[in-house]
């Protein structure tokens, strides 16, 4: 591109620099080059007529301002601004000068060939003397230079138009100071251009902006844009010759310019008989223009240079120079000449030295396109050509090229670098690019054509480098360098935080300093680094023994980065770093032979003892180790301060263990360890400050020093903290024996001794956190989960929040409770993706599908509670096999469950722990169930696939252990699509993301791809915004929290368009499965991968079986015992009956002697059960407390006799032992004609059923919530009347009469109530109940959790109230009480139509008694409500399989039993038998009728006004609060008062 004068002025050195030349109006003249005449500015003129457009040569660039300069003038006037210039002031018209084109090229050169003086730069040039290309200082005129060039790019542009061309031939005569260019092919045509007048090669060469390159609609691949080119050649030179040869015109064409094209010789043509076709340029430049006296060397080099371009960039010709055919014949061989010339210049740099060949790597785009690159040497280098013409300054081309392997490089660095930050301008200053381009329509920055600045989208062709170029520079070494740039970019910034020795450092509130920390004594100074605030508190409560002048404590916040892995941002912005480089002066990068220049000679690391505070040291360790290696060469700089973590007493001895390990051998080892006390600390936190005292007043028992670095010491640092050693940390890890633990006793401890010993407990420690364990499937939180769950055996919802206060108090968790929180919501969610079978009962919102979870309400809001199935996967018979875990002594939660089918398997499991991670996707357990019984039958398994309980799209088997999940869609109509499920894990919020970016059209699919591929790059936002188009239109939501159901619209030619596509893959409907990653502990507790389902289902049975044996032999050998009990105790009771013992009025020493004599089984009371029970455990030991004062516990052995009861002495007592004796010894037959599998089979029935129960279960609440994500007909929303503030609906009232309300012919529906406890409180009178059975509510008895069975399911009681007989008939029918667990919501019963006042009355009273005895309620009292509904007529039969028998009243007046808690459940009324009362607040006075009524437990008792009566209604008082009595029915009659023994055989 030619620009103004302006626009080359920084390039020129001239003094004329200033000079723009003003754009001039056209006016008529005379000129050489027959140019249209332009009017002149400086006159101003009317407004001419209206006349056609003087023609005009039109441009890209700016060669309008010289058009516009283009005027002829004489020499005479040229010349009079210089008579000006002599001292006389200058008239206007002197000031104002206009010159020709010609006169304008040659007075301002900077505008058109750049600058005419000579200048010094760095660029490369051809060597005659070595014979190859060199990279110096050149001195040369960029003008004379530039004329040769345009010579050069003439010929060059003649292969583009003819293809025929072959030779190139460049003569340089130093001597006679000429150039001669020749290229055969087709010449120029010898004929007169019929407008101008004259031939067209004296046009061509002789007249100024002529050019075939004006047609800016042809798309031409040329370097000639302006027509100055050859033109200025032939003004910068003494003369100028053209020759040309046209077969067409069988015609040979001669003419010369001399004096700068001043004058035009008289062209000579002649006969072309032979028929050539050529062009020869010679001409001889004008040196003194260029300050030149000849063609010196240097400038030689850079012809020679430009002659070798040809060689390399225009393909298929034969290049001569001097009359010397080049060896060079393509781009390739080019790049070669450079690469082999840097090898050589480095190779005598080095001395001779031999000297690697960079590797090239070079790639043939297209026709158009050669690019070749190489590895520079830390600055970006380039030779790239554009139509050959040489962009010594590079362009848009180069930058388009190094973008894509600077964007492709980019990835692969950020994976590896850990330094600083890159960008891809560090990338590309390790480049070295060669670029050979054919360009459509080319514009450069000036017309000294440096550099291309045609934008990418314009270049005519995309050139897209392939992925094998791109693998081939990624091998080149680039990375490396990169790498090691970042690295050092790195250090030079660490640098700048280094650490300085000064006595005083400010900033850091934290540090209690020591007092001699960085002064000369700072050699015998010691900073204690701390796990905490809390630790930092106790070592500054022991540095009151060793004082503040030589310890300083600082306290880490956390656990410390893992450098090593860590990238350089992470550690600039990690402030404990920082802080400790500057607290201890460490300086980077140095090498350290003592701590004399530190602020600390010592560093100590004062930790818990537990495997959080092993991993801290090792964090810091490995910090050392790598930014500071030798100061873990120096002797006792590192040390740490060891605490007990188990402190016993005996008396005034005293016992310290710092590792768990070796306080169990001295539990082993100890035959009195009962008799000491012991004390668990489990962090520093616990240590009193007295603790702290004593533990500095004996620093060489607490402080152990680190010795000095050995050899492989580093390797195993790097073996536990580096990513690189994943593979070799498995191994390690595997090769891990139970009950290593590392020697404090030790003198120094060696680095290596602390890894394999110490740390490694923490890994393992974090995989048994991570990876479930193949016999449960449950990691120990969820374990503990589980377990505390059965300790307490909860029967009836508890709060999520005081589930994790229990566990965490009974089961030793010792992390933060909201994961111990999260961990139960995960148990409890049953939403498609999450668990098959959820052990817990989800009671709120424990999340959905809709974000996967995570719109779980907080376990503030949560209620949960056991499932009956959960009793069915882990059968109570199995919890007395188990091996319990201890801490501080106390049993907790078994190394394992064994449930009855393999868990992990159902729902599956994830996690991420060190060198280890596992994914097992879950499967459907009746498929599970199905193989166990093929095994039990000897059969193969069958191969199952992955299943979600819920999920109704599709699993595919695509490869071993391959899977890939597709969701559900179907086209509806054609411009509708239903999307009914979604790949599991995709949820719904995510999804419809996606659905509302196809919407705005963000989403890219395959084929805009392809059409962004073909199109050029957009240039503009708009542009942009433009190519983006919607997928879909719109779409509607209509799913649920279980399933989903979208209905996406779409215009029809989208929709062709996607099912073209896939509408499977349109969507994005698919994802992938593996189960190659299948990692669980074993039963040995050894990490296993497991390649399939089937195999852990193989390893699973043979344990899972014996176990059953195991069952079977201990209840046949609890059975025995019973039986022997229960034989011995018929046989003692005989013999005192029978008189042949005497137990009365003797002491219980004699009376054990005498049994022991005659030969009655003892049963001491043993602690065994701790292993196996806590609970267990716990209660035997109280009973041992209690006979404590007995000096040996064999008194005991026989308490299961001597605790009789006195009634057992009756006849009845003794059939009734009998009895039992019989039916223990027939349950033992039973049991032991059974098998393992007999036992397994029945369980696995058991659990069958009760999956099917769940199932069922499930189907209803998705049927409930919103009848399975189908659509559904919109529904009005129940609108709610201001003064009904407490019912969630309001009851209609009805026109009958109340006394014909109760009638079966005439009744009306009652609006559903979400609520069952809401329900019945506040129901208008005339209001007509349905008929429907009354839901069964819980109600406890007042009882203890921890006192109720194993079973997880508990009684409750269903009362109702007493009704008026149907038909007149006094009868009452019998009330039969239902034990029911599901809280179902249905409607209350149809009450009868009246009601009496007294009962009115009774009913508000007996409420207000019932709010009164609700001790946990915090609600105020409520007002007595107005008018209820009659009770039903018809009462319901509900059976019962509880003990509890529920007495009538014998009078009117009835009072609460204090057996009943308000507090405990809520509970619904039936009908009573006559004499009986049911268990409720509310009674039917003898001769009246019930209301329906229920009570509201605490939550629900909110304070409302008193609710106004119905139209019509009459005002009903309340009535007296009834009594009720329960009565505890006993397991046999005829059994008397217990109060003297106690009955333990049961």
């Amino acid at each position: 591109m030619s620009s103004s004068g302006e626009d080359f002025a920084n390039i020129s050195d001239s003094d004329t620099d200033g000079y723009v030349p003003e754009k001039k109006a056209p006016t008529k003249g005379k000129g050489a080059a027959k140019e249209k005449p332009v009017a002149s500015s400086s006159k101003p003129k009317p407004p001419p007529k209206k006349k056609a457009a003087p023609k005009k040569v039109e441009s890209d660039d700016d060669d309008d301002d010289m058009d516009t300069d283009s005027m002829e003038v004489s020499k005479k006037s040229a010349a009079a601004p210089s008579k000006g210039a002599a001292g006389k002031k200058k008239t206007a018209s002197e000031t104002y000068t206009k010159l020709s084109q010609l006169e304008h090229i040659l007075l301002r050169p900077d505008s058109y060939i750049g600058s005419v003086e000579t200048i010094t730069q760095v660029m490369w040039t051809y060597d005659s003397e070595t014979k190859r290309m060199a990279h110096r200082e050149v001195k040369y005129v960029p003008g004379f230079f530039k004329i040769v060039d345009e010579i050069l790019v003439n010929a060059a542009d003649n292969k583009i138009n003819d293809i025929s061309m072959d030779s190139l031939k460049v003569n340089i005569d130093v001597e006679a100071g000429t150039i001669s260019v020749y290229n055969n092919g087709r010449g120029i045509p010898i004929e007169i251009h019929s407008k101008e007048g004259i031939y067209i090669p004296e046009l061509i060469f002789g007249h100024l902006l002529s050019s075939s390159n004006y047609d800016d609609d042809e798309k031409k691949l040329v370097g000639g844009r302006n027509g100055y080119g050859a033109k200025l050649a032939n003004i910068y030179s003494h003369e100028f010759t053209v020759e040309t040869a046209d077969k067409n015109a069988q015609q040979k064409y001669k003419q010369t310019w001399t004096d700068n094209m001043t004058k035009c010789g008289k062209a000579k043509i002649t006969k072309n008989s032979k028929g050539e076709e050529y062009t020869r340029i010679t001409f001889r430049p004008d040196l003194k223009r260029f300050g030149m006296d000849s063609i010196d060397d240097d400038t030689v080099g850079l012809l020679k240079k430009r002659v070798y371009d040809m060689c390399g960039t225009v393909k298929d010709i034969k290049v001569f120079l001097n009359d010397e055919r080049l060896k060079i014949k393509n781009f390739k061989q080019y790049v070669d000449m450079y690469i082999n010339s840097a090898q050589e210049e480095a190779a005598e740099k080095s001395g001779g030295a031999a000297q690697t060949k960079p590797s090239v790597v070079y790639e043939k785009i297209s026709d158009r396109w050669e690019v070749a690159y190489a590895l520079s040497d830390g600055t970006f280098q380039h030779v790239a050509f554009a139509n050959s013409i040489a962009t010594t300054k590079g362009g848009t081309h180069v930058t388009y090229i190094a973008d894509q392997i600077a964007k492709n490089l980019i990835t692969s660095v950020s994976k590896k670098n850990k330094a600083a930050a890159v960008k891809p301008a560090q990338i590309k200053n390790h480049m070295w690019l060669f670029v050979n381009a054919l360009i459509e329509n080319p514009t450069f920055d000036s017309q000294t054509k440096e550099t291309l600045t045609l934008p990418s989208n314009k270049f005519g062709s995309k050139p897209t480098l392939t992925d094998d170029f791109f693998k081939k520079v990624q091998k080149s070494g680039i990375i490396d360098n990169v790498l090691n740039w970042a690295k050092f970019k790195a250090d030079q910034q660490i640098k700048k935080t280094d650490g300085t020795k000064r006595s005083r450092l400010l900033g850091l509130a934290k540090l209690s300093d020591a007092n001699n920390a960085g002064t000369r004594h700072a050699r015998d100074c010691t900073l204690i680094l701390t796990e905490g605030d809390s630790a930092k508190a106790l070592a500054v409560s022991g540095l009151g023994v060793v004082g503040r002048d030589s310890y300083g404590v600082f306290p880490l916040r956390g656990k410390l980065l893992n450098v090593r892995e860590a990238r350089h941002d992470q550690i600039m912005k990690n402030e404990e770093i920082q802080n400790i480089k500057k607290i201890m002066g460490l300086q980077h990068n140095k090498d350290y032979n003592d701590a004399s220049g530190l602020r600390y000679g010592r560093l100590m690391i004062m930790t818990d003892q537990d495997h959080d505070g092993s991993h801290i040291k090792g964090l810091l360790i490995n910090f050392l180790d790598h930014f500071y290696p030798s100061l873990l060469k120096i002797p006792g700089f590192l040390v740490e301060f060891v605490t007990p973590i188990v402190r016993v007493r005996k008396g005034k001895q005293v016992k310290d263990f710092f590792t768990i390990p070796e306080y169990e051998q001295w539990l082993e080892a100890t035959p009195d360890a009962r008799k000491w006390e012991s004390k668990y600390y489990k962090g520093l936190g616990t240590s009193t400050q007295e603790d702290a005292q004593g533990y500095f007043s004996n620093m060489e028992k607490h402080m152990i020093p680190f010795s000095t670095t050995q050899q492989g010491d580093r390797e195993l640092l790097e073996l536990a903290f580096s990513k690189k050693k994943a593979d070799d940390r498995k191994e390690w890890l595997r090769n891990f024996k139970p009950g290593t633990f590392l020697d404090h006793r030790l003198r120094q401890i060696p680095y290596s001794e602390f890894i394999n010993k110490e740390l490694i407990l923490f890994s393992m420690a974090d995989n048994i956190r991570s990876i479930p364990c193949i016999a449960d499937g449950l990691k120990p939180g969820q374990r503990k989960v589980i377990w505390g769950c059965f300790k307490r055996k909860i029967k009836k919802e508890i709060k999520v929040a005081q589930l994790v206060g229990y566990i965490s108090e009974h089961a030793a968790y010792h992390h933060g409770e909201a994961s111990l929180g999260t961990t139960i919501i995960n148990l409890a969610q049953d939403y498609v993706g999450a668990n098959n079978l959820a052990l817990l009962k989800p009671s709120g919102q424990f999340g959905t599908r809709e974000t996967g979870g995570k719109d779980a309400a907080a376990p503030r809001y949560l209620f949960t509670t056991t499932k009956p199935i959960t009793r069915a996967v882990y059968h109570p018979a199995d919890d007395r096999l188990l091996k319990y875990l201890k801490d501080d002594d106390t049993p907790i939660e078994p190394e394992w469950y064994m449930p009855v089918v393999p868990m992990v398997l159902i729902n599956g499991a994830e996690g991420i722990g060190t060198g280890w991670s596992t994914n097992i996707p879950p499967f459907n357990p009746a498929e599970i169930v199905a193989n166990l019984r093929r095994l039990m039958d000897g059969e193969e398994q069958v191969p199952i696939l992955p299943w979600w309980r819920g999920f109704r799209g599709e699993i595919k088997l695509t490869g071993k252990g391959k899977y890939e999940i597709v969701g559900t869609v179907k086209k509806t109509s054609d411009t509708t699509v239903e999307i009914s499920e979604l790949p599991v894990h995709k949820w719904t919020q995510s999804f419809k993301a996606e659905l509302e970016s196809m919407i705005t059209g963000d989403k890219p699919t395959k084929e805009k791809n392809k059409d962004d591929d073909k199109e050029n790059e957009p240039e503009t936002k708009k542009e942009k915004a433009k190519v983006k188009e919607p997928l879909i239109k719109d779409f509607k939501e209509h799913h649920d929290n279980l399933h989903v159901l979208f209905e996406v619209i779409m215009e029809s030619k989208q929709l062709e368009a996607a099912e073209k596509t896939g509408l499977i893959e349109f969507f994005g409907l698919s994802s992938k499965l593996s189960t190659t990653n299948m990692m669980l502990f074993d039963f040995e507790g050894k990490i296993k991968k497991y390649d399939s389902p089937e195999e852990v289902i193989e390893e699973f049975y043979p344990i899972r079986l014996a176990y059953y044996q195991k069952r079977k032999d201990f209840l046949a050998g609890e059975i025995e015992t019973a039986l022997n009990k229960l034989q011995n105790q018929i046989r003692f009771i005989q013999m005192i009956v029978e008189k042949k013992l005497n137990v009365s009025n003797r002491k219980k020493a004699d009376i054990v002697a005498d049994l022991r004599r005659l030969e009655f089984t003892p049963f001491p009371k043993v602690t065994k059960a701790k292993t196996a029970n806590a609970e267990d455990a716990e209660e035997e030991e109280e009973e041992e407390e209690d006979d404590g004062d007995n000096p040996s516990g064999a008194v005991t052995d026989y308490d299961y006799l001597l605790g009789m009861p006195i009634y057992s002495l009756t006849r009845e007592k003794i059939e009734r032992l009998n009895q039992q004796a019989r039916e223990r010894e027939e349950e033992l037959l039973v049991l032991l004609k059974k098998s393992p599998k007999d036992l397994w089979n029945t369980d696995l029935d058991r659990f069958l059923e009760e999956w099917q129960a769940d199932c069922e279960e499930f189907e209803k609440k998705a049927i409930k919530e919103g009848g399975k994500g189908g659509k559904r007909k919109p529904t009005k929303a129940a609108k709610r009347e201001a003064d009904d503030d407490f019912l969630p609906s309001k009851a209609k009232s009805s026109k009958k009469p109340a006394a014909r309300a109760g009638a079966s012919s005439k009744k009306k529906k009652e609006e559903d109530d979400d609520d069952d406890d809401f329900g019945a409180m506040e129901v208008d009178e005339k209001k007509v109940l349905p008929k429907r059975r009354l839901p069964t509510k819980k109600m406890m008895i007042d009882d203890d959790d921890d006192d109720d069975d194993d079973g997880g399911e508990y009684e409750a009681l269903l009362a109702s109230k007493a009704q008026a007989p149907a038909k007149g008939k006094g009868k009452e029918k019998e009330v039969v009480l239902e034990v029911d667990d599901d809280d179902e919501d249905e409607k209350p019963p149809k009450p009868p139509a009246k009601k009496t006042a007294s009962t009115s009355k009774s009913a508000a009273k007996g409420k207000k008694k019932a709010s009164e005895d609700d001790e946990d309620s915090d609600s105020p009292p409520r007002p007595a409500p107005k008018k209820r509904e009659p009770a039903p007529k018809k009462k319901p039969k509900v059976e019962s399989d509880s003990d509890i028998e529920i007495l009538p009243p014998k009078g009117a007046a009835k009072r609460k039993s204090p057996a009943l808690s308000d507090d405990e459940s809520d509970f619904a009324e039936q009908p009573a038998k006559k004499k009986q009362a049911a268990v409720t607040d509310f009674f039917k006075p003898p001769g009246q009728q019930a209301p329906t009524q229920r009570k509201i437990s605490k939550s629900m008792k909110p304070a409302s006004p008193p609710k106004k009566a119905a139209a019509g209604g009459s005002r009903r008082p309340a009535r007296a609060a009834v009594k009720q009595y329960v009565e505890i029915g006993s397991d046999s009659a005829g059994e008397g008062d217990d109060s003297m023994f106690v009955d333990d055989d049961d």
